[in-house]
């Protein structure tokens, strides 16, 4: 039985190689590609790929919101990310929305390849690397709501901006910024921004 890829990824060299190296297996086929997120759910749900292997970071939706998207649409379908961007907060996020694997960039073809048709089979596949460093980030100390407006500061943008954007009024907008640098040991909201960034909790 062959497995019907599809693969996402808005670097065409790397999508391009990849499709090729992946193709040389008999039991799998790459029958869609695309550039973006958004891209990646049309196309799944144009060509209904037994697989969708997204890249984390893309234009418009990024993998994870494309693959809750694609398993929306087409429940028998399974996901993998992949991302040079490991952080603890994006794996959690990840399996929470039901992805299937999760893994570097800098694996092998091979590899991705036996990722493929484990999940696939219904299993799962998280790097080990990336598993031991969620492990050790622990939880997000966040609330949703800490975490949301974090975001909207973290590219400096100023308190009335982010209350508008959030509906909340600028003094709520301070206390949960003020709140989320507490928590997270920062001297202000750009560092708390920078802190939460890193371990992908927000």
């Amino acid at each position: 039985m062959t497995i019907r890829l599809l693969l996402a990824d808005d670097e065409n060299l790397i999508r391009d190689a990849l499709a090729s190296l992946l193709d040389l297996d008999d039991d799998l086929e790459v029958v869609a590609q695309a550039a973006s997120g958004t891209e990646a759910v049309a196309v799944a749900a144009r060509e209904r790929p037994d697989v969708a292997v997204l890249d984390l970071q893309m234009p418009g939706l990024d993998g994870i919101e494309a693959a809750a998207q694609i398993m929306a649409d087409l429940p028998e379908c399974r996901c993998v990310i992949v991302t040079s961007h490991g952080r603890p907060g994006y794996l959690k996020k990840a399996l929470e929305t039901g992805v299937r694997g999760f893994l570097p960039k800098t694996t092998s073809a091979a590899v991705l390849a036996d990722v493929v048709r484990q999940v696939h089979a219904g299993g799962r596949y998280v790097d080990p690397e990336l598993a031991a460093d969620a492990i050790s980030a622990g939880a997000s100390p966040l609330t949703a709501r800490e975490a949301d407006v974090l975001e909207l500061a973290a590219d400096g943008a100023p308190v009335e901006e982010i209350a508008t954007r959030a509906s909340l009024s600028p003094g709520t907008v301070r206390n949960y910024l003020s709140s989320a640098a507490t928590k997270l040991g920062a001297s202000n909201r750009h560092e708390a921004a920078r802190t939460a960034r890193a371990r992908g909790w927000i």
